[in-house]
């Protein structure tokens, strides 16, 4: 098939923007609990009525700061009920929110807001406001810096509590007025993609596009966004997901929750029990091989690995008829043994995930799915406002990213190329003619990935165009497919295929430091040995090489890898390797190892 669509289930008014939802939730709705926010170790609720008025009180003090309809504001910080707060209010004010991830460096927070024109900047930490600081001097449009955590040790207020005083002489009559000035085609947010290679591009979102995407997922997880259901954000609001699942989640009336403290993420979705959760597959990969390695270190790693093969053949059962009565009785089993301890970790009450930005790895969400969480996986870039496909709880085809969302198209192109059109797809690249007109054609947006479509419209992503690896001997090969394979073994964190006009294909591989001790302990090993010491270690070599081995029957022997090098360090952010929504700078990568990978093919 080359082209599927669905059909708009509603429409966006021209007069539309994303604030409406605010103020229709607190004059219809205005004592349900729109959030719960984390004070001192405890959960408070903020109801519908609240959080308007908070809203009012904070875009008040950014119209009496002296910004104008249009003017683009940057927000740094981490994944908190402050971030949701402060972008409302700056839509409230007629403003554009500019994000920025609160692990950039000087020079990233420099081009976004030099590139954006921002006239203001809201950041979170002493640590943030430095950065901001070092740079100042150059960025000549931003005339404030509000902290969202008052300076350390001199008492003085944060940036809410900041604006709200500011605004205080403001008539609400005046807000309202400024608030309702947007209409749903002008900018709501200028998000600048991560940049894999060279300066990231400002994507050139809408009220519509936002307002577009909140409602197609409504639609297509009517059991999961609607009133009385909760979800606890910790990915990164910078990210367009997170941000487009939170306003769904505002406009359908569910809990929501922040936290951007990984570290204590288990603890705090066993304190905040969420019906949902959203997630990058790097998330569930954890889950999984935490579990599997307090079992095997539990001396259990028998029964783990048994419960495995159960929840797996049980979940692909789905899709032939059924489980007999034999499966079903062990799993009935395991479900009090195993799967019930997994379900606890995210919280107990969680009965499906969501998760984006990266592929899952079919074994994966037949695992998930197997032990009663589906993990819903979908597709979509910052210039479709996250989701522009997504498998859904009556339409789920593992091992694809599922149909189209409710008003878009997806059509694939004679290269194989996946192109999209509708309402979620971006307006245009801010300052960037040249880079808009190689992305935009006719409304169809060139997404550089390649795919397909099967007979019912579900998509299929198998790599890359710019990432395709032609050998020495001609043959095209797409990394994704082998890098999936091998990420899913608990052993292995990162992999890059390489063998770009090489005589085969290659991989560098790094070992997963939370797998590792248990790994170690099973061997007789020291468990504190780094894994710089281990490189050349045989055992390690031959497990690596049978998960690759395993990785290899999904495509044929030309495409194979031959030979790989195991890496001492894994990619990071930190090393240049990563970027903030976890993908791979392959370009980073290569020259950061590229003895490795000519000690490949010596």
């Amino acid at each position: 098939m080359r082209e599927f669509s669905v059909p708009a289930t509603s429409t966006v008014a021209d007069d539309e923007n994303l604030t409406d939802m605010v103020w229709a939730n607190a004059e219809r709705f205005g004592g349900t609990v729109a959030f719960r926010r984390r004070v001192d170790g405890t959960w408070i609720d903020v109801t519908a009525a609240d959080f308007a008025a908070q809203v009012l009180a904070v875009s008040k003090g950014l119209i009496a700061a002296g910004l104008q309809p249009g003017d683009r504001i940057g927000l740094m910080a981490r994944t908190r009920y402050e971030w949701t707060l402060l972008d409302f209010a700056i839509w409230s004010a007629g403003g554009a929110t500019v994000p920025i991830y609160e692990t950039s460096s000087a020079d990233q927070v420099e081009w976004i807001l030099s590139d954006s024109g921002a006239r203001a900047v809201i950041v979170e930490t002493d640590a943030h406001r430095k950065e901001v600081d070092a740079v100042i001097d150059r960025l000549s449009e931003v005339s404030h810096v509000w902290q969202i955590e008052g300076p350390t040790g001199d008492g003085a207020a944060g940036a809410v509590d900041e604006l709200t005083a500011l605004g205080a002489d403001i008539n609400d009559r005046e807000a309202h007025e400024r608030r309702r000035g947007a209409g749903a085609d002008d900018l709501a947010t200028l998000i600048y993609t991560s940049g894999t290679t060279g300066r990231p591009k400002g994507c050139e979102l809408t009220h519509r596009n936002l307002l577009a995407e909140a409602r197609a997922e409504i639609d297509a997880f009517p059991q999961l966004m609607q009133p009385g259901n909760s979800m606890l954000m910790f990915l990164p609001l910078a990210h367009v997901l997170a941000r487009a699942v939170v306003i769904g989640c505002v406009h359908g009336r569910t809990t929501l929750g922040h936290t951007g403290d990984v570290k204590d993420l288990v603890a705090d979705l066993g304190s905040f029990r969420p019906t949902f959760v959203l997630a990058v597959p790097r998330v569930f990969e954890k889950v999984y091989n935490t579990a599997k390695q307090r079992a095997h270190g539990d001396g259990k790693g028998k029964i783990f690995d048994i419960a495995e093969e159960t929840a797996v053949a049980y979940s692909k059962a789905y899709d032939e008829g059924g489980a007999g009565i034999g499966l079903k009785v062990k799993h009935l089993a395991f479900d009090k043994l195993v799967y019930g301890k997994l379900r606890a970790a995210l919280g107990g009450r969680c009965i499906a995930a969501v998760s984006g930005g990266a592929p899952l790895g079919e074994r994966l969400a037949h695992f998930y799915r197997g032990i009663g969480v589906a993990v819903l996986e979908g597709y979509g870039l910052t210039e479709t406002t996250a989701a522009a496909t997504v498998n859904v709880e009556k339409a789920f085809k593992i091992g694809t990213v599922g149909r189209p969302v409710a008003g878009t198209s997806v059509r694939i192109a004679d290269d194989g190329e996946v192109l999209i059109k509708g309402d979620v797809v971006f307006r245009r690249y801010w300052n960037n003619q040249a880079a808009t007109d190689d992305s935009l054609e006719d409304g169809w947006f060139h997404t550089g990935d390649l795919g397909s479509l099967d007979d019912e419209g579900f998509l299929k992503i198998t790599g890359r165009k710019k990432e395709i690896i032609v050998t020495a001997g001609g043959k095209n090969v797409a990394p994704a497919v082998l890098e999936d394979r091998l990420r899913a073994h608990p052993l292995i964190s990162q992999c890059m295929v390489v063998g770009d006009q090489k005589p085969f294909i290659g991989a560098l591989v790094t070992i997963d430091p939370e797998f590792l001790p248990s790994w170690l302990s099973s061997h007789s090993r020291p468990e504190n040995t780094p894994a710089a010491d281990l490189v050349d270690d045989p055992e390690l070599k031959a497990e690596v090489q049978q998960a690759i081995d395993e990785a290899n029957k999904a495509v044929s022997r030309a495409e194979q890898i031959k030979k790989f090098r195991i890496l001492p360090e894994d990619f990071t952010e930190a090393t240049g390797e990563m970027t903030p929504s976890m993908k791979l700078k392959r370009n980073k990568v290569a020259e950061n190892h590229k003895h490795e990978i000519e000690a490949i093919y010596s």
